[in-house]
């Protein structure tokens, strides 16, 4: 795998490891300079090590795009024939055709994979506003990538050097709102010990991705539409106006306009934010993808946990390439690191979550109130199935180390300390898992 070396001869080209071997000499030096200010020194690290995942990022995506491009056919799913690449496209191009003049545009794809019609029509959007700095609207269901879409217009854009601010406007509590967006001067409210930057003035000459806007409350919605108007904020606490260049590109998994008809959102805002309307299709349309992200996030969660690829039973395969996919990319994604966490050298259907393997009648009764966990949240629940599977990974690991810690920690590349506070988290004891107790 070969990178074109600009700062090289004209025509060279640096491979890959050769590349990431200049980042890691560079960190180096860094970290030991004396010559500049401490800052300057943590912010260029933080800048190398983004640098060194974009390169492993890039490795892996260049090679899955060559393995697009290899093959026009593969094997049937779900009993239909998937479309060769040669197949006609609405806007009458095949879709290699379509994949192919984007890349010879030099279109950054940040990670997007297939040739889904509906795919390219989003990424053919997304190519022609990504130099303006119009208002951009993604929406389409959960899972379906809507933060890599707003990375592909912001990376594809004019401000792709500049700050990329992702803020969630569902997690932010209704009393914290106008301090996060747009921050606050020190004494303002209790707790407000220092000044702070909000979201907008650190996304300045950049690009902010509001996710799931439609959770905004309508008073914040209010403060929001009056910086779209004024590109201007005010911090909480202060009467000075600060202005602000920011690229807005919201997200929803929800029908604004069903929401406008409700009440709970505000008409002008949507007309603000969706100048450029961009909608994803869910994966359930996308099937021809499947192998590929198959492929891709196993690789991905094989490194994450510092393993071997774990390989697919058939009869897995066969299920994860027909299964629906209520929660999209986001699922199969999840779906392979637990696979990686669990299963030893092969996955089988056994390492699939209980509630959607094969057998599992979503018909049954369900379990008497007393046999579920009474959680007092979705986050609580979510807390609690991370726990488990969390403690099923360590008790696997301790299994195959048979009962070293220390061992363990060596594999996982983590702090043997960390790895005893873990153990000792879920009440594992290492001893039970060594030979002959």
């Amino acid at each position: 795998m070969k990178l074109y070396n600009p700062g090289g001869e004209r025509g060279s080209a640096m491979s890959y490891a050769a590349l990431l071997e200049k980042i890691e000499i560079l960190r180096s030096t860094l970290r030991w300079a004396t010559r500049i200010e401490r800052p300057d020194i943590e912010k260029l690290l933080r800048q190398a090590n983004g640098l060194r995942d974009e390169v492993m990022r890039l490795s892996h995506q260049t090679r899955f795009v060559q393995a697009l491009d290899a093959g026009a056919a593969i094997e049937p799913v779900g009993g239909s024939e998937r479309r060769s690449d040669a197949s006609p496209q609405p806007n009458g191009a095949p879709a290699g055709e379509r994949r192919q003049a984007l890349l010879a545009r030099s279109f950054v794809f940040e990670g997007t994979f297939g040739d889904n019609p509906r795919l390219l029509d989003a990424l053919e959007i997304a190519e022609k506003a990504a130099p303006t700095d119009l208002p951009v609207l993604v929406d389409g269901e959960s899972g379906t990538g809507k933060e890599l879409m707003a990375k592909v217009i912001h990376a594809n854009g004019s401000r792709a050097d500049k700050p990329y601010i992702s803020v969630n406007c569902g997690a932010i509590p209704d009393s914290l709102l106008e301090s996060e967006l747009f921050g606050h001067r020190k004494g303002a409210f209790t707790g407000a010990a220092n000044d702070r930057k909000g979201k907008f003035e650190s996304a300045h000459k950049g690009t902010i991705f509001l996710d799931e806007i439609g959770e905004l409350p309508l008073p914040g919605q209010v403060k929001l539409l009056r910086v779209l108007q004024s590109h201007e904020i005010q911090r909480v606490g202060s009467d000075e106006t600060i202005a602000v260049d920011a690229r807005i590109v919201a997200a929803t998994n929800k029908n604004l306009r069903k929401l406008i008809e409700q009440g709970s959102f505000r008409e002008d805002l949507f007309y603000r934010l969706s100048v450029i309307h961009v909608t994803l299709p869910p994966l359930r349309e996308r099937r021809d993808e499947i192998p590929l992200l198959l492929a891709y996030y196993g690789d991905e969660s094989a490194e994450a946990l510092k393993r071997r690829p774990v390989a697919l039973s058939p009869r897995l395969r066969d299920f994860l390439l027909q299964y629906a996919y209520p929660g999209n990319i986001r699922e199969l994604r999840n779906l392979m690191y637990r696979l990686a966490c669990l299963a030893d050298d092969t996955a089988d259907l056994a390492h699939l979550p209980e509630d959607i393997r094969p057998g599992a009648s979503a018909a049954a009764m369900p379990a008497p109130a007393a046999a579920v966990p009474n959680h007092a949240s979705l986050a609580e629940a979510k807390r609690a199935a991370s726990d488990e599977a969390e403690r099923s990974c360590l008790e696997r690991g301790l299994q195959e180390t048979g009962g070293t810690v220390t061992e363990l920690a060596r594999r996982w590349d983590m702090n043997r300390s960390h790895l005893q506070i873990l153990l000792k988290k879920h009440g594992l004891h290492s001893k039970n898992f060594r030979k002959g107790h």
